[in-house]
């Protein structure tokens, strides 16, 4: 079983928070759309484009076209390049929604995102890949150092306390002895596990680092970062109420 979550940032464009308002399944066979209780509560959310129903489970043997347009068309001049700013192999493209949990499924024309739920690895570790967020909104204007980056250079995770529109933000930080410089976020859906990571696991045991640096992508996929951690006892990801389908056809366990 192949899921991301997806998430919307509701109330104001620039300040409204992102939260979780359904989970996209693929089997083999079937696509399968639910809502998850964020979209009962999160501001300014309303129901899909025929997903009008918040309790009924939706399948398709295509993948929906809400999602499907998130994808870059393989006729496209960019497609290559666009696979490679995930990290993907453009002569072997993999699942749509693998592409879409690193990618994100992000578009300019609205507030919709796509996340996967993560698990341990073989050794027992958070390991998760996202894009910074947060890039234009940085001041001062950090381009210019995340251009300078190289892979595996690493970088710091740092709860932003002073956050008003997000009481769990987590900046990113370059690692610089003495110029030290904040290049942008966590994204918001992921913010909440982050800090219980940096809450319940040794420093020594987290690491951020340079995945790639997309010189040639737009700013919403420029960085590819990937963190690495222990896993704390009892850490289930994915797991506050938002998260949990409205459906109870739906199972609540974490998605794999």
């Amino acid at each position: 079983m192949s899921a991301l979550f997806v998430a919307y940032r509701g109330g104001d464009p620039q300040n409204g928070g992102w939260g979780p308002v359904g989970r996209l399944e693929h089997d083999g066979d079937l696509y399968r759309f639910c809502y998850t209780r964020g979209a009962s509560t999160l501001p300014g959310f309303r129901p899909f484009p025929q997903m009008g129903d918040l309790s009924q489970v939706y399948e398709s043997e295509e993948l929906f076209p809400l999602f499907d347009n998130r994808l870059l068309s393989p006729s496209r001049p960019e497609y290559e390049a666009f696979l490679r700013w995930g990290g993907f192999d453009p002569n072997n493209p993999p699942d749509p929604i693998a592409i879409l949990g690193v990618t994100e499924g992000i578009r300019q024309t609205d507030q919709v995102e796509v996340f996967p739920c993560p698990l341990p690895d073989f050794e027992g570790c958070y390991v998760n890949k996202f894009f910074l967020h947060g890039i234009r909104w940085t001041d001062p204007n950090p381009q210019e150092r995340i251009n300078q980056l190289q892979p595996g250079e690493p970088l710091r995770l740092i709860p932003d306390v002073e956050n008003l529109s997000d009481p769990n933000a987590v900046a990113v930080w370059t690692n610089d002895p003495a110029t030290s410089l904040r290049i942008g976020f966590v994204p918001r859906y992921l913010a909440r596990d982050i800090r219980r990571v940096l809450n319940s696991c040794d420093p020594d045991f987290i690491e951020l680092a340079v995945e790639r640096v997309n010189r040639d992508a737009p700013l919403q996929q420029r960085l590819l970062c990937r963190v690495r951690s222990c896993w704390p006892d009892d850490f289930q990801p994915c797991s506050d109420p938002e998260f949990l389908p409205i459906s109870a056809d739906v199972p609540v366990t974490c998605p794999a």
